[in-house]
């Protein structure tokens, strides 16, 4: 019995895979809200009395760099130690691993119907892969083609220097740096980034926020409020910050794709992305990506896809879980 974890800045997810014949078998999932908890091993404790299950090994992806088997989430006051929880559990060790980087191992096992393209490209993609998520915070991983298989690796790329491509991305930085000093791409490609696009927008005259929409980001989730608002397009100032946000997202994915030489395709994960895919398959988001000067004719030939199944973390704890216990690769479900 695997326990696979997904540890985001607002849920975490734990699931049970089971391990037969090479292929991994999905049995249950909770969800907990994370903020509301001490700590990982608090909610790890309860889902395993909840399902009644021990497992017999265990990984979790985590926002947040992992270094020695031990993480400081970004976006949570948490401290996670592997040894802590392997201890807790009684497994000889608990993996540790970024969020992201789980979503990477995950890919290998997703069918076409997990995917959603968004351009289209002539030739059969080979060579290195990306990844970058969008949600609580901006996530990113490359996954290295030896000429025969990918090998994941974590960065912490959503957290490099936000560059402003015009006039009103510039404006744009000044008003962040104002506020947090450093500006990375974080502050602008995550949920959180969203509202400050929109606030930065009302603020410097780009238009009025209407007082319905206040309600609703005081009294929910602010940047579901602002996208739903620019979906329905019942607000223009929401519309302009979702489409300066796409944008931005494209602009950054293309820079990934070029830093690791993306080849093989970028995927995007993430919660939002799926949420949005009407606006990420309109002309913002590839305009962006391929406008990178000399650069351009090698960014038409990578494919550029998002990631629709919500379980993609999950399953890549699991893969990984599986490989670094067994030495075997999970075939796809």
């Amino acid at each position: 019995m695997i326990l696979a974890g997904d540890i985001g800045g607002t849920h975490t997810r734990l699931a049970y895979f089971k391990f037969q014949d090479g292929s991994l078998k999905f049995l249950s999932e909770s969800v907990f809200p994370s903020r509301e908890h001490r700590g990982l091993d608090e909610i790890v404790v309860k889902f395993i009395k909840l399902h009644g299950v021990h497992p017999d090994a265990a990984c979790f992806g985590i926002a947040g760099p992992v270094r020695n088997g031990r993480v400081e989430t970004s976006n949570l006051p948490w401290i996670i130690e592997g040894s802590r929880l392997s201890h807790e559990l009684h497994l000889p060790s608990a993996f540790l691993i970024n969020d992201v980087e789980a979503n990477a191992w995950g890919i290998g096992a997703l069918e076409e119907k997990d995917l959603v393209t968004l351009n289209k490209v002539k030739e059969i993609p080979v060579g290195n892969q990306a990844v970058i998520a969008a949600g609580t915070g901006l996530g990113e991983a490359g996954m290295y083609w030896d000429g025969q298989k990918h090998f994941v690796f974590a960065c912490e790329g959503g957290h490099a220097d936000f560059a402003p491509r015009n006039e009103l991305e510039i404006d744009l930085m000044r008003y962040l740096h104002t506020r947090f000093g450093h500006v990375s791409y974080e502050r602008i490609v995550s949920g959180p980034g969203l509202v400050n696009v929109f606030h930065f927008l009302r603020d410097t005259g780009g238009g009025e926020e209407p007082r319905w929409l206040t309600e609703e980001m005081i009294h929910g989730d602010p940047a579901a409020a602002i996208s739903r608002a620019a979906l329905s397009r019942k607000s223009a100032l929401a519309e302009q910050a979702l489409d300066l946000w796409v944008s931005i997202y494209g602009a950054e994915a293309g820079n990934l794709a070029l830093k690791i030489l993306a080849t093989g395709g970028v995927y995007l994960g993430g919660g939002i992305a799926p949420k949005i895919l009407s606006r990420l398959a309109g002309p913002l988001f590839m305009q962006a990506f391929l406008n990178k000067g000399r650069m351009q004719p090698l960014l038409e030939a990578i494919p550029v896809r998002v990631i629709t199944n919500d379980r993609t973390a999950l399953l890549g704890a699991a893969r990984c879980a599986v490989m670094k216990t067994t030495g075997v690769t999970a075939k796809k479900p």
